[in-house]
This record gives structure tokens, sequence and C-alpha cells, in this order.
């Protein structure tokens, strides 16, 4: 038995989730969010605690148990308390800031690169720390905007300038031979 499948997912107060067949509907104080899974798994509210539980023991059954717990779990985190990633910004001239919703990132281009939030994500900057929040109550699409701020300017590992995560460790490279 899946190890994370089996564990029970404790329902928090003010988390509303409703069951309609393979369709999961969870709304909480920061959004809701939907999503359909596979037949093959039961999923069942018993006392404020929702489980997961397979039909059979196949390969595929085995493989998509764990997956299944831990995107609910992730939804009914994430409507309750959401997620944040939390990007750094290094280099000198370089920075980040708000214009309205809108992200602007000043990292050595010719031009600003302004970043507008999709629904449910948003961005918070701090200019003493040089760092950059990217929030909301999806992990996957919060992953993903972080994913695609980093992207923008990658840290380059000779002198660590760039846009990384806040725990990332960049590798860094010696430079020439002849420099001391």
């Amino acid at each position: 038995m899946s190890r994370i499948g089996r564990l029970p997912v404790v329902l928090p107060k003010g988390v509303e989730v409703n069951i309609d067949g393979t369709q999961v509907h969870v709304k909480g104080p920061k959004g809701e969010m939907q999503q359909s899974f596979p037949p093959s798994m039961q999923i069942s509210i018993n006392e404020g605690v929702l489980e997961v539980r397979r039909a059979t023991d196949g390969r595929t059954d085995r493989s998509l148990h764990g997956m299944t717990r831990a995107l609910i779990n992730n939804m009914i985190v994430g409507v309750s308390t959401g997620f944040e990633r939390i990007l750094e910004v290094n280099g000198v001239g370089y920075r980040a800031e708000m214009q309205g919703k809108n992200l602007v990132l000043y990292v050595g281009y010719s031009h600003p690169v302004v970043i507008e939030p999709p629904q449910g994500i948003y961005f918070d900057t701090d200019a003493k720390t040089r760092q950059v929040k990217v929030m909301g109550y999806d992990k996957q699409m919060v992953g993903q905007v972080a994913a695609d701020i980093r992207k923008v300017r990658p840290p380059e590992p000779y002198q660590g300038k760039g846009i990384k995560y806040l725990e990332e460790k960049i590798r860094r490279k010696a430079g020439k031979a002849g420099k001391v």
C-alpha cells in the first residue's frame, strides 16, 4: 500500500470539499479549485477526514494512489493557507518593482521586463533584500510562474548575477586561469 496514499487528509475549518463521482471541488478562504481524478480512485469524507482508496493492487492504481492524495492535499492546503515561492535578484543595478499588479524587472536588458500575474497569482517585492514573492492558492501555478520569472535572467556561474530561488545554491566556476 502507498505510504503517501494511505495518509488521511484532515480538513481545516473554513474549507468545503464536494465530491461528485471523480470530480473533487474544494472551496476555502483563499479561493476555489476543482479537479477530476481517475475513476479507480475511491475518495470519501468521514468526520472531517478525507481518505483515498484504490480499487485494485494493479500497477497503474498503485502509481495513481499517492499522486491523487497529494494533489487533493495540495488543493486543500492551497485554498486554506496558500503557497509561495521566493526569488532573489542578484546583480549590480538589477532590481524588481511593482507597477500596480504587474512585476517589473530591471535585469540588464535595454528595456524593463513586465510580467502580468495570471488569475489567482500575486506578487510582492522587497527592495531592501531584493526578493520577489510569488503567492497563490494553486501550487502548480505558483511554481510555474516562479520558473518563468527565473527564466527571464537565470543565474550565471561566474559572477552569480541573475534571478534565483532563495534556497538555490549556485555552483560557481573559476574565471580565467591568468586572473587572480
